[in-house]
């Protein structure tokens, strides 16, 4: 069976690294799917889910990221992630509430520069609810 190492980073820590049969993520463009053998590609990602089919177990790793830069080759999968939760730590009364901030700082925002800054955190937590969704149906 073919497969493809996978690594999903952040700034802080590495947060996934092992053989994968499957890698799907949120392109800038929409959804990609990236199996073993794809051709070589650097993209954009928007914030959102990646799944990664586990090569040794077959079950599904589910990491948030909040955007970042995507890497394909042949045998290998590179997610440099702005931010990346585990699926497992994303907590959805934390991230409601870091949207209601995100609105109240929208409606309060003083400058462009304010308000930009508010729509990428409110952008950046309604993409976090969204996976939180997906990863709640899927178990």
């Amino acid at each position: 069976m073919a497969t493809i190492h996978v690594d999903v980073v952040s700034a802080e820590e590495s947060i996934f690294s092992g053989e994968a049969k499957f890698v799907a993520l949120p392109g800038e463009n929409g959804e990609l799917g990236i199996l073993p053998k794809h051709t070589p590609l650097i993209t954009r990602i928007k914030a959102g889910a990646v799944r990664i089919q586990r090569a040794d177990n077959g079950e599904e790793e589910f990491v948030f990221v909040a955007g970042g830069i995507l890497e394909v080759q042949p045998n290998s999968v590179t997610v440099l992630a702005d931010t990346a939760i585990r699926g497992k730590d994303l907590d959805e009364a934390k991230a409601n509430e870091a949207k209601k901030l995100a609105e109240e700082a929208m409606k309060n925002a003083k400058s462009d520069i304010d308000l930009a800054a508010a729509q990428g955190e409110f952008a950046a937590m309604a993409a976090q609810l969204a996976a939180i969704q997906k990863l709640r149906k899927q178990r």
